[in-house]
């Protein structure tokens, strides 16, 4: 692993997509702002051009070109990214030097790459498949293709989905508790805004103020967490922490700390009981923002998750550490048991997408219990931490591939809002009669949601469960009663997958055998940017299902690049 300093040519090769999307903010910023304006020079009647402000050019007063170049700009660090990842990633550590010595600020490897493609390719769809979906309010009549909001305000969306992105890596890359702090945060702020941005509507407003009001809360009670931490330990380096925590992790003001930090990260996955602003966010969003809600925003939270759980206060660092062992795997339990019987009761789509959701991150939170009783339990400590290593990579597929069949539902529901509503089940009534190939994209996402085989859906949660098992079984395991506490997740996890089965089908039954609603027989609005991101989707889910080879491998590869430790 190499070294160098902020702002180094090494440094802004490495940091490439972090450099495109700085690039693409300045442009949404300038380009549509371009027009005739001119000054006058004072005690002159000269008038020079300035070009900002004024009648605005034909092309720059476009009401679709904010979406392209926001579009462009994630598919372009997308790209960089995948890049990256097919040539061999190099660990580069980004250090500061001070009089204090050298402060690490940001790592470049596989692991922090995967979660920048997951960020990047959610973004990318969700802001190519907004491109004229967004509605203008008490426009009379049935919206149409070319009623988009004023170009100003096109341009204020793509740029908080830009920001979102810059701070989503920032979180992916950090290497101190506070770097990691400011980009959670510059996340944040912009997905509350997002969540508000269609403030016309009650239901829009509501899930804004109260998702904003949850989440600042939560990010307070972090905040509160990360000085503790401060004042215990006299850094925020994950290093420096790990040391400390391996010492003297057994005190209680360094659990205390830890646990109000977690607090923030657990609202982010939407693990209950942090998840009740999800429900309510999810519906009083848009579509494509609500999916970047369950893909892009869930695996910014699982990042640091993995950093606070598995790097600084790693189970085998101190027998006391292994407290929060027992109370994650507690809210695993509770997180996935509570989303899906909370799911099979609505009948909302969109709520019931975010119940699916909480209940998913009960799934991962399963997983990272598991990879902590490997390292923590003591019959395990002969052996090479292959179960562990199993478990994380399915974490990172599964995460990959929600991409993919989560945001695709989402988008489906997204043209039926342009239709009128999609807040009931009976919305999508009728749909394999008006639209044939929704229909059955809907009940692909569906189904692979359930975990049913060849979708990606089902590799990535038997991965994870035959992880957990894997765990569970250990060493020397020569009756039931041996078996490590762990595997009764992964037993927890298959009932509740049998569950959730009920309402993803429930969806297919409604699609196929029931009839429209009354004066929703016709087709539905059309927009080939939307549907040619839902077709991506469908192709991702089933390719990477049956072809998911070398995407499990990059996932390998990266779990490995996490920490030496296993």
């Amino acid at each position: 692993m190499s070294e160098t300093q902020a702002f180094s040519n090494e440094f802004y090769s490495a940091m490439l997509p972090e450099m495109l999307l700085f690039a693409g903010l300045i442009a949404l910023i300038l380009i549509p702002n371009l027009g005739k304006g001119t000054f006058r020079i004072p005690g002159t009647q000269l008038r020079l051009p300035w070009f900002l402000g004024g009648q605005r050019y034909g092309l720059t007063s476009n009401p679709r070109l904010p979406a392209w170049i926001a579009t462009i700009t994630l598919a372009g660090a997308f790209a960089a990214v995948l890049d990256s990842l097919n040539g061999g990633v190099d660990s580069l550590l980004v250090v500061s030097s001070d009089s204090d010595g050298a402060k690490e600020l940001l790592m470049v490897n596989g692991f922090s790459r995967v979660f920048e493609l997951i960020f990047f390719g959610a973004l990318a769809l969700a802001s190519f498949a907004s491109m004229n979906r967004l509605k203008v309010e008490g426009t009379g009549g049935k919206l149409t293709e070319d009623q988009l909001f004023n170009n100003r305000r096109q341009a204020d969306f793509y740029i908080l989905m830009l920001t979102c992105g810059l701070g989503m890596s920032v979180v992916a890359l950090a290497q101190d508790l506070f770097v990691l702090f400011i980009g959670l945060e510059l996340a944040s702020f912009s997905t509350y805004v997002l969540v508000a941005f269609m403030k016309e509507s009650k239901a829009g407003s509501e899930a804004g103020m109260k998702y904003f009001i949850v989440g600042s809360v939560a990010s307070g009670v972090g905040l509160y967490g990360l000085s503790m931490l401060y004042l215990w330990s006299g850094s925020l380096q994950f290093d420096a922490l790990a040391v400390a925590f391996a010492e003297t992790g057994t005190e209680p003001l360094p659990l205390i700390g830890i646990g109000f930090v977690l607090v923030g990260f657990g609202f982010k996955v939407s693990a209950a009981p942090f998840h009740f602003a999800a429900p309510d966010a999810y519906a009083g969003a848009s579509s494509p923002v609500a999916g970047v809600l369950a893909t892009a925003s869930k695996a910014m939270g699982m990042v640091g998750l993995i950093r606070m759980l598995l790097i600084v206060a790693a189970p085998e660092s101190s027998d006391g550490s292994a407290v929060w062992l027992v109370a994650i795997g507690a809210l695993a339990a509770l997180t996935m048991t509570w989303g899906n019987i909370a799911a099979l009761g609505s009948t909302n789509p969109k709520r019931m997408l975010a119940y699916s959701s909480v209940a998913h991150a009960g799934y991962m939170l399963a997983g990272l219990t598991a990879i902590g009783a490997w390292t923590w339990d003591p019959s395990f400590a002969g052996q090479e931490g292959e179960a562990a290593l199993l478990v994380m990579t399915a974490l990172m597929f599964h995460l990959l591939v929600l991409v993919a069949f989560k945001l695709g539902a989402f988008l489906v529901l997204s043209i039926l809002e342009n239709d009128g509503d999609s807040s009931r089940l009976s919305s999508l009534g009728g749909l394999a009669k008006r639209e044939p190939l929704l229909a059955f994209a809907m009940f692909i996402f569906m189904i692979s949601l359930a975990g049913v085989p060849p979708m990606a859906g089902f590799l990535s949660k038997l991965m994870v469960i035959m992880g957990i098992v894997n765990v569970g079984v250990g060493s020397g395991v020569n009756s039931f009663g041996d078996l490590h506490w762990v595997w009764w997740l992964a037993l927890l996890m298959v009932l509740n997958s049998a569950i959730s089965v009920f309402y993803y089908l429930r969806v297919a039954v409604v699609m196929f055998f029931e009839a429209p609603e009354k004066g929703r027989e016709g087709p539905l609005p059309s927009g080939w940017q939307v549907r040619t991101s839902i077709f991506i989707c469908v192709a991702a889910t089933i390719l990477l299902g049956v072809f998911g080879d070398s995407v499990l491998e990059m996932c390998r590869d990266a779990a490995e690049s996490l920490t030496t430790k296993w």
